[in-house]
């Protein structure tokens, strides 16, 4: 176990109350001590649920573990069962009192309740939140879904939709845009879960004649034991940027047995994709090639750099994941990226490695943002853990056409208003330009006795200048580090802040070392200019 200040996820536990929260009739009883009732907050503070979430917890003390917690245990399922009168109910422990092994499953099964019991066996101690829900939604399916019908006939344009949940990274949005697609191209959507669906929906998954996973990591074990036992495919394309969506529509377009064409066709008439006038103008010569560092769970790191490669033509120089349970999937993609994939829950690793590598922007969770914004590197928020900003009250999916465009804008304009920084950057010390002049709009004030001369106002302003406009981090710091390094002249340093800031680190660490190798003690702007043209061939 490791103490930190960040964690990509919660105890599997977490987990569990996602599930839980995610449905309409489900109750979950949660055997722990006063210390662990904070999910509350979870769900009422950033997802901005008007209810709380159902779970009743037992909340023994110190106190009581001298006497019988398994009695109080019983006494808090009995009475949740009479105060919420739920259709099926979920029981466990939380990581503190799985130590003292009350045993929920045989307790709660001892008190002949007429609705389906399911217990949780959640080892807090081995795994994590993700695995947690993907454990919780596959026992309930388990308990819940139902065999057909002899004879049924089942037709092959039902589906069912797995995976969107409470807590998702715009999981809300997503289903609404991707069930918004799948009726549009002509397929039923018989049942979606866990994301409000009752108890009863689940026992009718069996009508369905495939199932589409859109989170991995919460529906992936279900869709293998509804295969196994229901003989029902399930698809593997997400659907995440333009490409990835095309894809999925073809996967599933072949499971219904409907021409993919015309599935293309009725499904740009519901939605139109307004990313390509990237790849059509000029802007896009500013951006291809820009170096970006991707890290969060599995699904959103797969889709993030495909999208980045094959439609924004961008260069992955990293990327990684906190999902353990597809590490090899990850790893895959990252071997065919030509970069080696990082697996860590630690976001200390995952900070030295985006220090290492410079890119120049990053696609992260919460934690990546606020790295970055410390290392003064553009960063989007792509996967979770997020916090309340990324449940935002307008629609924002990340699948189907119109989570490209939300892609897109996410993305390509940190980098776009990079380039607005750069000019301020170039025209700071401009007497028309600089901090302390007023807007050329509103003329001059009383007190202002005309513009004053630039090397003053360079002495005066810089320093003011750079702590409002450019973050500490972007600033580069040309005084030498070490008694080998080459010193900068001040000419050099002068035409180094011209460069812009968001590659400066980069030019500068090349001048160094080309004049480390030639031995130049003093870098000059004739220096600067050589190792550009060293580096450009």
């Amino acid at each position: 176990m490791q103490l930190t200040l960040w964690t990509y996820e919660g105890p599997p536990h977490v987990g569990a109350m996602r599930i839980a929260s995610s449905m309409r009739d489900v109750h979950y009883v949660l055997h722990a001590p006063q210390g662990d009732t904070y999910a509350d907050l979870l769900f009422t503070m950033i997802q901005r649920d008007l209810k709380r979430p159902p779970v009743t917890y037992t909340t023994f003390q110190a106190r009581d573990l001298g006497s019988d917690t398994a009695e109080l245990f019983k006494n808090s399922v009995r009475a949740t069962y009479e105060r919420f009168k739920p259709a099926a109910m979920l029981v466990g422990s939380s990581c503190t009192a799985e130590l003292i092994q009350d045993d929920p499953a045989g307790l709660s099964e001892a008190l002949h309740l007429p609705i389906p019991v399911i217990p949780l066996e959640l080892p807090s101690y081995q795994r994590k939140e993700n695995w947690g829900a993907s454990e919780t939604f596959y026992r309930m399916v388990r308990a819940l879904a139902k065999p057909r019908i002899d004879g049924q006939v089942i037709d092959k344009k039902t589906c069912n939709v797995l995976g969107p949940s409470s807590l998702g990274f715009r999981n809300r949005d997503d289903l609404h845009e991707i069930v918004q697609l799948l009726e549009a191209i002509g397929l039923h959507v018989n049942v979606v879960a866990p994301w409000q669906a009752s108890a009863e929906d689940l026992t009718r998954l069996g009508d369905a004649h495939f199932n589409v996973v859109l989170y991995r990591e919460i529906a992936q074990s279900a869709a293998d034991y509804l295969q196994r036992q229901f003989k029902q495919p399930f698809t593997s394309c997400v659907p995440i940027g333009l490409k990835g969506t095309l894809a999925f529509i073809d996967e599933v377009a072949k499971l219904a047995g409907i021409d993919s064409e015309q599935a293309r066709l009725a499904a740009h008439e519901v939605s139109v994709n307004r990313s390509r006038w990237y790849s059509e103008s000029v802007d896009a010569t500013y951006l291809t090639g820009k170096r970006v560092y991707i890290f969060g769970d599995a699904t959103h790191v797969i889709g993030a750099a495909n999208v980045a490669t094959r439609e924004l033509g961008f260069e992955v120089v990293g990327l990684g994941t906190y999902s353990r349970e597809f590490a090899r999937d990850v790893r895959e993609l990252g071997q065919k990226l030509g970069v080696e994939a990082l697996i860590t829950d630690d976001y200390l690793e995952v900070e030295a490695q985006v220090q290492s590598l410079h890119p120049e922007l990053v696609l992260g969770t919460q934690m990546e943002r606020h790295m970055a914004k410390r290392l003064g590197v553009p960063c989007a928020v792509i996967s979770a853990p997020i916090h309340v900003q990324d449940f935002p009250a307008r629609y924002s999916p990340q699948m189907g056409f119109e989570g490209a465009n939300v892609l897109f804008d996410t993305w390509v304009h940190p980098l776009m208003m990079g380039l607005e920084e750069h000019l301020l950057h170039m025209f700071r010390d401009d007497f028309e330009f600089h901090d302390g002049a007023g807007a050329s709009h509103l003329g001059k004030s009383s007190g202002d006795t005309g513009p004053k001369p630039v090397a003053s106002v360079a002495s005066s302003e810089s320093a003011a200048f750079a702590t409002v406009v450019s973050p500490a981090p972007t600033e580069v710091k040309v005084n030498a580090e070490a008694a080998n390094e080459a010193r900068w002249s001040a000419a050099a340093e002068a035409e180094l802040k011209k460069i812009p800031f968001f590659v400066r680190g980069k030019a500068k660490r090349n001048t160094e070392t080309f004049a480390r190798q030639r031995g130049i003690t003093t870098i000059e702007i004739e220096t600067l200019y050589d190792a550009k043209a060293h580096f450009s061939r």
